[in-house]
């Protein structure tokens, strides 16, 4: 702030009459405003800390109701003064991407971690979005150096003198729960990087989650689980919580962060910044000073001469490798966490990766069907994905009809492989031209045939998923998807056309045949396997041969009994069970209207007779089980635009 001022002062200085002063004036604004960002809104900890658990929950609704309002308002032509424009409506987005960060900074460290999040983003959210919203990734408010200081005496239980020779009075960088300072040691002269937590980071995790906590029992309770996953939104918030505690603990972070370099000890494009245990504690933690640049600044990469989209597929290289080889991974990759030198042998640039507090692990039995579900993927093969997402746990037994879940799988892999082809194709015609815009948006046309073309093929099959919920989200799962959304959101920053998927199906083909022991090339492995499926089909031709006998015996007992009426057959008929339940619903409509007529009737006479008291508990029945009645129509309703929809015929 004190650096912006005498560019502040220059500027009202300059005479209003000269145009070039004018765009001065405008510039050295735009850079006061730039320098003096870092200081307001100050993060309030102690009002934080104070509120309560209602007036919390207010202010967060509050909060998330006014942005609604005011984003549906920039759609409003009429809401423009003097007639809409592009200009009018950009500088209006602008002003609410502001509003927005400076609202996400005053709600506290929980929300900051969701704006950085949604940072990377930039195929969702408008660029002035995505502009504002960075800043949230390393340049929060800090707070004041001397409570630093004062926070690692504390820790180290000496003064800061007698580690730190030079001790920074500015912070390098601030982000939602804690500041980096540059220092140097006393003992060794090296230059480190001091991280110091901001203060009453529990207290405030505490009041938040405890909020959070109930929106999730409340999801919990009204989710409807129409696209037949069954999730567990109370155990995902236990995840959740878990990884935040964990994050405001040092030293777990540097023994993460031993653990993930020890992983990456023989990758020369990986780089984990040294961390000095010695100096770490539970609210500060000292590491090397690696200065890198932001993965998602793709000017400053070219301008290096590191190839953007060479470094985007790096990082869904290793962070593959993370879940599918070692089963842990860095749960916030957002662009803050992530940058780049070209500190490699080659000069072709390397992944610099921080912050180590949030870290995810995935056990045995779920990594490795995440891993033959990728392969499942990659061979097309819909019988192996079903049996890989029921080895994850994502896919149970819940006595319903697997087979819709098996023709839902072979159409979307087909779909996927398609996709692929066409991409590829499309980037060897003309790759510069492929990937100089992001991927177009369909038409309204597009859409109603894509979605015509999908429920044509798997329409039915949709519904019986959607009736017998097969899915579960694990929650161990649920930082992987987090990680694998913000990875999209940079690879889509450094290269338009950027797909994930693309680059992830050959990836994992190509670690489950370096998890191979005979370590043979990939087109051995790929053959050997063939093999093995042919080999396994002939055993079983050959047992066959010999328990045929046993199974045309088996099978003619099966006849008779039958025909003796000793054995019945069930048939799931859909169409059926879907007008049981109609009638079901139906029938309790109109039961429910009855009985709220009845009740209307009886308060009418008793009214009439003077029995004013009685007339009014009367009307209360049956105004309680009149919106019960219109309750029920209302789910009879979306009951048959559901079917309707599945469908096609809406």
């Amino acid at each position: 702030v004190v650096a912006a001022a005498p560019a502040a002062a220059a500027v009202v200085a300059a005479p209003a009459e000269a145009p070039k002063a004018a765009e001065s004036k405008k510039d050295a604004k735009a850079k006061a405003k730039e320098e003096a960002k870092v200081s307001e809104p100050p993060l309030n900890f102690d009002r934080l800390k104070s509120v309560g658990t209602f007036v919390r929950t207010v202010e967060i609704w509050s909060f998330v109701f006014a942005f609604v309002i005011r984003r549906v308002g920039l759609e409003l032509k009429f809401t423009y003064k003097g007639g809409f424009t592009e200009a009018k409506k950009l500088e209006r987005t602008e002003r609410l991407a502001n509003w927005l960060r400076l609202g996400l900074l005053r709600l506290g460290p929980t929300f900051i971690k969701i704006g950085q999040q949604f940072s990377t983003r930039v195929d969702v959210l408008s660029k002035p979005f995505i502009t504002e919203l960075e800043k949230l990734q390393d340049r929060v408010p800090p707070f004041p150096t001397s409570l630093a200081k004062q926070i690692v005496e504390e820790e180290l239980g000496r003064p800061l003198g007698d580690v730190y020779e030079e001790f920074a009075e500015d912070a390098l960088a601030a982000a939602s729960l804690g500041q980096v300072h540059l220092a140097k040691l006393k003992m060794t002269g090296e230059q480190v990087i001091v991280k110091v937590q901001r203060p009453g980071l529990k207290e405030i995790f505490d009041i938040d989650l405890k909020n959070l906590r109930v929106i999730a029992q409340w999801l919990q309770k009204v989710d409807p689980k129409t696209d037949g996953a069954a999730r567990d939104w109370v155990a995902i918030f236990d995840e959740t919580a878990r990884v935040l505690y964990d994050e405001v603990d040092y030293q777990n972070e540097a023994s993460n962060a031993q653990e993930f370099a020890a992983q990456f000890a023989d990758t020369e494009w990986i780089k984990v910044p040294k961390i000095y245990q010695q100096y770490t504690k539970t609210r500060t933690l000292c590491m090397e000073y690696a200065p890198a640049t932001k993965i998602n600044d793709v000017e400053a990469i070219r301008k290096m001469g590191i190839e953007p989209d060479r470094m985007a597929r790096l990082a869904v290289e290793a962070y593959l490798q993370q879940v599918l080889r070692y089963g842990f991974f860095h749960a916030d990759p957002h662009p803050g966490n992530v940058a780049v030198d070209k500190g490699d042998p080659e000069g072709k640039g390397r992944l610099v990766i921080y912050d180590y507090g949030m870290m995810g692990r995935i056990p045995d039995e779920v990594r490795g069907g995440f891993l033959e579900l990728f392969y499942a993927v990659f061979e097309k093969n819909s019988d192996n994905a079903v049996k890989a997402l029921s080895k994850m746990g994502v896919l149970v037994e819940t006595g319903g009809d697997l087979t819709a879940v098996k023709r839902t799988a072979d159409f979307f892999l087909g779909s996927f492989d398609e996709r692929v082809d066409k991409q590829e194709k499309e980037r060897e015609t003309n790759k510069d031209e492929y990937e100089a815009e992001f991927k177009k948006q369909r038409t309204k046309e597009e859409k109603k045939a894509r979605r015509k073309q999908i429920l044509s093929n798997i329409g039915e099959d949709l519904l019986v998923v959607s009736k017998d919920q097969p899915f579960r989200f694990p929650a161990e799962l649920t930082f992987v998807v987090r990680a694998f959304s913000v990875l999209d959101g940079i690879g889509k920053s450094l290269n338009k056309k950027f797909d994930i998927g693309e680059i992830s199906a050959p990836y994992a083909r190509e670690l489950l045949i370096e998890d191979n022991p005979s370590s043979l090339p990939p087109q051995v492995v790929a053959r050997q396997r063939d093999f093995q499926r042919r080999f396994d089909r002939q055993n079983k031709a050959i047992v066959n041969l010999f328990k045929g006998p046993d199974a045309i015996e088996e099978i003619a007992e099966v006849v008779r009994a039958i025909e003796r009426g000793k054995l019945k057959i069930r048939v799931r008929a859909l169409e059926a069970e879907r007008a049981i339940e109609r009638v079901a619903v139906m029938q309790d409509v109109m039961l429910k209207a009855m009985v709220a007529c009845a009740a209307i009737n009886v308060g009418v006479v008793m009214y009439v007779s003077g029995m004013l008291i009685q007339a009014k508990v009367a009307f209360g029945v049956s105004a309680a089980i009149g919106l019960q009645a219109i309750m029920a129509q209302g789910k009879l309703s979306k009951l048959v635009k559901k079917e309707a929809s599945y469908s096609g015929a809406a």
